[in-house]
């Protein structure tokens, strides 16, 4: 009568023991995985501020371009000035001679 009883133990614990035991190689294969990230974050982050600075970088200087060629097209002026030396002036509509009002 013992022998049915042990075997039950036996089985019970080894339910128990590979539960536990998988747990425990989870849990230090994620804390080896932890520890292998934490090391390589600094880096990482200095490389992620790297690429940051050199696109506001960039960012900046095509919008300083940008904002340089806009003041020099308006201190250019136009092509056609009206008040050229010869040139007449071609006839305008006044307010007055608006029909339909």
């Amino acid at each position: 009568m013992e022998r049915p009883e042990i075997v039950a133990l036996l089985l019970v614990g080894l339910l128990i023991g590979t539960g536990v035991g998988s747990a425990y190689a989870r849990a230090r294969r994620g804390w080896a995985d932890y520890q292998t990230v934490r090391k390589t974050v600094p880096g990482a982050r200095r490389a992620a501020w790297l690429l940051i600075k050199v696109a506001t970088t960039k960012i900046g200087i095509i919008a300083l371009l940008l904002l340089v060629g806009a003041v020099a097209y308006a201190a250019a002026g136009p092509d056609d000035d009206p008040a050229a030396p010869g040139r007449t002036p071609g006839p305008s509509a006044t307010p007055s001679e608006r029909q339909g009002r």
